[in-house]
């Protein structure tokens, strides 16, 4: 008897937040909170998190550990039924969650499940994470986290299990280095690079517009900290960028005006990967080889690894260092 495979796990609705790991925990919660603009919800020995201006309880988690890398990914849905119903299909696919379903213990709350991806990345899918206070948006500070982009050794793959099992559409392609993949009427929520390594490429936190980007990196200026590529404004997503690194190493991006795509209307396109489409402003000229090493990172085997001594950060040749941009 033939089965028919089972489809998406959830409908998940946005990007809930990133967790970091760091070993230099202390300047990295003061940086994402006193330059970068984000602001502490709840703190803990070793653990900080942080919101911005939307309505997540929380959009950054910092943990201090002894490797820097991506600690989690998490997803929103609606309801605990469907984090239920999320679980059921993980193990209807043979995946296994390594917690839940089940009520989190963590800032925020919530009740969620997770589970790991094909190159054991941490995926959380979350519902009924508790509210946080409005906060007004005036402040040239972030909204939330509105994409990731991931470093994998095979695009291919990373792009079936993120469409098939998470539910994610593919909006657009740069050549067949990156993917650009949605959740919701934003242009990407995760994006893939294709690497010699697994790893975390960026991640980019949403301003409110324009003026409030501009008004970011002026502030940014005044800490002593200018952009090491940017500004500009991307083709795929036609949203602007800026990139800069934390004092971990790991890349951070503000960004705004990201391209809104209509389901029954949007066709994905293959871009070329030459200069005045990475950045239609013409602005921000090359990106320089510091933060293509950072983009690049260490290769990461995951949270769920044992921990070992941190390895050096390998340093792009001349034949990859074009590879981790868009």
């Amino acid at each position: 008897m033939h089965r028919t495979p089972p489809g998406p796990i959830a409908r998940l609705r946005s990007l809930r937040y990133v967790e970091l790991h760091t070993p230099a925990f202390t300047e990295a919660a003061d940086f994402y909170e006193e330059v970068w603009g984000l602001e502490t919800v709840e703190s803990d020995t070793g653990a900080r998190w942080l919101r911005g201006t939307g309505d997540e309880h929380h959009v950054l988690h910092l943990t201090e550990n002894e490797r820097v890398g991506l600690g989690r990914i998490a997803f929103c849905v609606a309801t605990p039924a469907e984090v239920d119903e999320a679980a059921r299909r993980l193990e209807a696919r043979g995946i296994v969650p390594v917690f839940g379903p089940g009520p989190l213990d963590q800032a925020g709350g919530g009740y969620g499940v997770r589970f790991t991806d094909p190159e054991r990345r941490l995926i959380e899918i979350s519902a009924q994470v508790e509210a946080v206070a409005p906060r007004g948006r005036d402040g040239a500070v972030p909204v939330g986290v509105t994409h990731a982009v991931l470093n994998t050794v095979d695009i291919d793959a990373a792009v079936a299990f993120y469409c098939d099992v998470l539910g994610l559409r593919v909006s657009d392609w740069s050549e067949h280095q990156m993917a650009f993949l949605r959740c919701n009427a934003d242009h990407h929520c995760i994006a893939f690079n294709q690497a010699e390594w697994t790893s975390l490429n960026h991640v980019a936190y949403e301003m409110t517009s324009v003026d409030h980007f501009m008004r970011g990196l002026g502030r940014l200026r005044h800490h002593g900290i200018t952009p090491q590529w940017g500004p500009g404004r991307h083709g795929p997503g036609n949203n602007t960028f800026s990139y800069f690194t934390d004092p971990s190493g790991l890349v951070c991006e503000y960004t705004s005006e990201v391209a809104q795509i209509v389901e029954d209307a949007w066709i994905a396109r293959v871009w070329r990967r030459v200069p005045e489409l990475s950045d239609l402003w013409g602005t921000a000229g090359p990106p320089s080889k510091e933060i293509r090493c950072h983009m690049a990172g260490a290769p990461d085997p995951g949270p769920l690894a044992p921990t070992a001594a941190p390895t050096a950060t390998p340093t792009p040749t001349a034949t990859d260092s074009r590879k981790d941009i868009a």
